[in-house]
């Protein structure tokens, strides 16, 4: 039952969305990588007379072990190996600088800066940034033991080691996560067709959300790595063409739902069954069983579902003849080449630079005036905290803040009852799975389990023992402090809501899609791409918007009266998509005059969403002939101009 509290106690919306726990499954193998990989490096620097030399690999592995997120190995490679050569770089440059006082400080702000612009670039990257910050933090703070280079070795060899027990399954498994990914995608399409016409128990728009979800996980991880053509990897050439394959039958639902009548259930079902053989790899013919279609709505599923199931049952595919939809990916060099440019030329990449460098410098500068026991931690924190593509800033300093709470009372307790040395090693073996467990739940959880195993790894290098918890205390505190004040508030762009802009960037995108939507001269996977790339970003946007509800009033509150406008605007897509259907299966197309008031009363939703502080109304007339196939979108455009319009 839900908590009731008495009147005038119950906590605001904001709070209680930042300290409700995500729902996620346990990750039981990538427990298992985390209680060997951090207590193995500790166990063998045990046995050597090196505790310290196991206490620095076992942080290596600590990174290692957040990273290691990825069902595809080849996603694990890069999100583990990348950052660890970063973290190496990181630490080496700290350590060289350790004692070296304003020098120091004017490296780690140096390094901050490059870690914050190159953050902009994506996921892995960002993850990149992070380690290097946060190494050269450390090695900035901590005296380093043997020779420069060693830090920089034991580090790398811990995370490389979370890598290696990643892989060991790799030639049994192999393909295994992305015909997965590919055959769940498959299974979410089949909710989606259920969900059709409201005869389901989830909704249409949780359906359509899940299934673009699906869809852009599975691009991501099929198609991410493919330097150059689809003939590398028979097995990549099979899953792009059969990911290809349902694209048609997602084009078609929301036509089917827009006609409010549901699909006989032997259709989703004959989708279940291609996902079943997506998944075990299977070339055998799948009996689809699908009843005589009776409407245009019917045909365009029925064609669709035809043409899926040929593609899944096909032994071979030729690489050349695949419909690449999302367009191949350029080579590595010029990837590189071109997500330098955009870092050395945005004007995003060097405002969240320089916001995270000056909050560096500032606390670095801070501890080198006021004696603090242990000064890193207050950069450390900040490190963590200031990741606006981590989530809310304001969020997350005050989930470290209640999660470093937390952690110090585990802490507490094992660092006052546990012997120092060979008892370290259960400890770790006990704590380290929790770190994997937790960190799906939210950043506060991940913070309350990685608290008291730091602590324990950092109490190896110092024999310290309680007299870490309270400077880690009051550093955490400065450091969230440092970055709401200096690199969160005194930036109005971190704490207005951005909904607005991208919605409005989506509406003008939309626009464009509706004129390519019914022109002969558009070419067929151009068009495919266009509305892939809309719901997207409009998935991007129901993102920014969860975020946003996070923050306190006012940011929160203004926030929520923009997702009425975000739901419209998918309802548009949607009903383009279903008007394209329409005329590819019979229907009569549509008029270039139709066409054309469509995308201008669009692009006018679009300027005035991007001008409007508060959304205004503002009615609107649409005509055309009666039965057009653009009459439900029509009614979605008129719909959504009575929502937001400039004054």
């Amino acid at each position: 039952m839900p908590r009731e509290f008495p009147i005038g106690l119950t906590p605001p919306d904001w709070l209680v969305r930042n300290l409700q726990p995500q729902q996620a499954p346990v990750n039981r193998p990538a427990v298992v990588r985390a209680a060997v990989a951090m207590a193995l490096p500790l166990a063998l620097g045990l046995a050597a007379g090196r505790p310290a030399y196991g206490a620095l690999a076992s942080i290596g592995a600590l990174s290692g072990v957040i990273g290691d997120t990825a069902d595809a190995y080849r996603m694990r490679i890069l999100n583990i190996a990348v950052p660890q050569l970063f973290g190496a770089v990181g630490v080496t440059l700290g350590s060289l600088v350790y004692g070296h006082g304003w020098v120091a400080v004017a490296a780690v702000t140096g390094v901050a800066l490059v870690s914050g612009m190159i953050s902009t670039i994506g996921a892995v990257a960002s993850v990149s940034g992070l380690l290097l910050l946060l190494n050269a933090v450390i090695g900035a703070g901590l005296p380093m033991p043997g020779e420069w280079w060693l830090p920089a070795l034991l580090i790398a060899g811990g995370g490389l080691l979370v890598l290696f027990l990643a892989l060991l399954s790799w030639p049994l498994r192999s393909g295994v996560p992305e015909r997965t990914a590919v055959a769940d995608t498959y299974r979410a399409v089949a909710d989606l067709l259920a969900a059709c016409g409201g005869d389901s128990e989830v909704t249409y728009d949780d359906a359509r959300h899940d299934a673009t979800r699906a869809l852009n996980e599975s691009y991501d991880l099929v198609l991410g790595h493919r330097a150059r053509h689809h003939g590398r990897s028979p097995e990549l050439t099979r899953l792009v063409a059969r990911l290809n394959a349902v694209t048609p039958v997602v084009e078609a639902a929301p036509a089917v739902h827009l006609s409010g009548r549901p699909l006989p259930p032997e259709v989703p079902d004959a989708v279940r069954r291609l996902a079943d053989a997506v998944e075990t790899g299977s070339t055998t013919p799948v009996e689809l069983r699908l009843p005589v279609p009776t409407t245009e709505t019917g045909r365009a599923v029925d064609h669709a579902l035809r043409h899926a199931a040929d593609v899944v049952a096909a032994p071979d595919v030729d690489p050349h003849g695949i419909d690449d939809r999302l367009g191949r990916p350029a080579a590595a060099r010029i990837r590189t080449a071109g997500a330098a440019r955009t870092v050395l030329l945005s004007a995003g990449s060097w405002r969240y630079g320089l916001r995270l460098a000056l909050c560096i410098g500032l606390a670095q500068t801070l501890v080198s005036i006021v004696p603090v026991p242990r000064s890193y931690w207050v950069a450390l924190t900040i490190t963590f905290v200031l990741k606006p593509d981590f989530g809310s800033v304001f969020s997350r300093a005050l989930l470290r803040a209640l999660g470093t709470v937390a952690g110090l009372v585990v802490a507490a307790a094992v660092l006052a009852e546990v012997p120092r040395g060979w008892w370290d090693v259960p400890v770790l073996l006990l704590l380290a799975p929790l770190i994997p467990a937790l960190t799906p739940r939210g950043y506060g959880y991940q913070t309350a389990a990685i608290t008291p195993v730091i602590l324990v790894l950092s109490d190896v290098l110092n024999r310290e023992g309680t007299g870490l918890l309270l400077p880690r205390l009051v550093d955490s505190l400065m450091g969230c402090a440092i970055a709401l004040v200096v690199g969160y508030l005194l930036w109005p762009e971190s704490w207005h809501t951005r909904v607005g802009d991208r919605l409005a960037d989506a509406v003008a995108d939309t626009a464009r899609y509706v004129e390519a939507a019914f022109g002969d001269t558009t070419d067929p996977a151009a068009r495919a791409r266009m509305r892939r790339r809309l719901y997207r970003d409009l998935s991007g946007i129901r993102t920014e918007f969860q975020r946003a509800l996070t923050e306190p009033p006012p940011t929160g509150r203004r926030a929520a009266g923009w997702w009425p406008l975000v739901v419209a605007v998918e309802r548009i897509v949607d009903a383009t998509t279903a008007a394209r259907v329409r005329v590819k299966h019979g229907a009569t197309p549509p008029s270039e005059a139709e066409i054309s008031q469509v995308a201008r009363q669009l692009c006018e939703l679009s300027e005035g969403v991007r001008e409007a502080e508060v959304l205004v109304p503002v009615r609107t007339d649409l005509t055309g002939p009666s039965g057009s196939v653009l009459e439900p979108l029509r009614q979605e455009v008129a719909a959504a101009r009575a929502i937001a319009s400039p004054r």
